[in-house]
């Protein structure tokens, strides 16, 4: 096995610390991969601080992993030493339920394998991307675009997947108007993806201190939900709304912005539940529905996209000793709009 220095949480309530990690030996299926950069995900902070339910320590934590191929197996055929590849949320799935069948591995009815904090198929737990290297099965191994730069592609890996998969399920395009709650790491990526389909777009903020980005990434408006005439004015106005917020939100006000049958995409996790007013929902038939990351096909679909129209995160580097720091302004919501990290500062 290979031992590897990686960044781990030991309890919920400390900071992260240096440490090692055993990386399987490279089976015949596997894919050796040299992590160059790792991106920095709010559900990283959810899973390590056991928002989401109990966490198992120690857990290495990070699944937005870009990087390089390091040794491939036997049997591996579509990749090799040296090609640049990602990696995702999952690293494994049943294979063999209908959801996995039609590539919504995200969706196995058996449970995927998350790339931290699961089981792994060696019965270890799996430990995450805040580490120099990772052995994962070929087939959960995605080919990132030479026209994408690494670090700028890592955060494709979740927060672009994230906002790709509802935006082309639910018809983003022409003539399509949709807004996206909150300009975030997530919500950045939503501008971005729905602005490149060709849909207008409109970002939905509390203030308006991020407008100039909003517009430069590609927003046609950008409107202050604490104004008190926004809700009002902007009833009936949208074909698809995505929220990307992992706060408390109203849903009731955000259908009400929806034009009849227009949809509203829950991609945030806020820790605490949320409610709504059936009526919110019957009156207009409109639909409030929720999505997860996507398949391994669409992911790699979703980076071939990025690469053909230039779209890479929007990203500040960081080294591994200000991980935890990183942690702390991501919730004060202050980076604009992904941190990334550089594993070679782990050595």
């Amino acid at each position: 096995m290979l031992t590897v220095p990686a960044y781990a949480a030991t309890s919920a309530t400390e900071p992260l610390t240096p440490t090692t990690v055993e990386r399987r030996d490279v089976g015949p299926h596997d894919v050796l991969i040299e992590i160059e950069y790792v991106g920095i995900c709010h559900s990283d902070i959810h899973n390590v601080r056991s928002e989401w339910g109990p966490a198992s320590y120690p857990v290495v934590p990070g699944h937005e992993i870009a990087g390089v191929v390091a040794q491939v197996g036997s049997e591996v055929t579509r990749y090799a030493v040296g090609d640049r590849v990602g990696v995702g949320c999952m690293v494994n799935s049943c294979r063999e339920c209908a959801p996995c069948l039609r590539g919504e591995e995200q969706y196995c009815l058996k449970g995927n394998t998350l790339t931290y904090g699961s089981i792994d198929k060696d019965g270890t737990l799996t430990q995450g991307g805040y580490s120099t290297h990772i052995v994962v099965d070929d087939d959960f191994v995605v080919r990132i675009p030479g026209a994408l730069a690494l670090d700028e592609a890592a955060p494709l890996l979740c927060a672009g997947i994230t906002t790709y998969s509802p935006l082309r399920r639910w018809g983003a395009g022409p003539g399509k108007k949709v807004a996206v709650v909150g300009l975030g790491g997530v919500g950045h990526m939503a501008v971005k993806i729905a602005h490149a389909l060709g849909a207008q777009v409109t970002v939905l903020s509390q203030s308006l201190k991020k407008k100039d980005d909003g517009l430069r990434l590609g927003a046609d408006h950008y409107v202050a939900t604490s104004a008190p005439a926004t809700f009002e004015q902007l009833v009936g106005a949208f074909d698809l709304i995505v929220n990307t917020a992992s706060a408390r939100v109203d849903l009731d006000s955000y259908l009400r912005l929806l034009k009849p049958g227009g949809v509203l995409i829950n991609v945030g996790a806020p820790p605490e539940s949320l409610s709504l007013d059936v009526f919110s929902l019957v009156m207009h038939g409109h639909i409030c529905a929720g999505s997860l990351i996507g398949g391994i096909g669409e992911t790699q679909e979703m980076l071939d996209f990025c690469g053909e129209h230039g779209i890479g995160a929007e990203v500040e580097i960081i080294p591994a000793a200000k991980i935890n720091e990183a942690f702390e302004r991501m919730i004060a919501s202050d980076v604009r709009y992904r941190f990334v990290i550089d594993t070679s500062t782990l050595v």
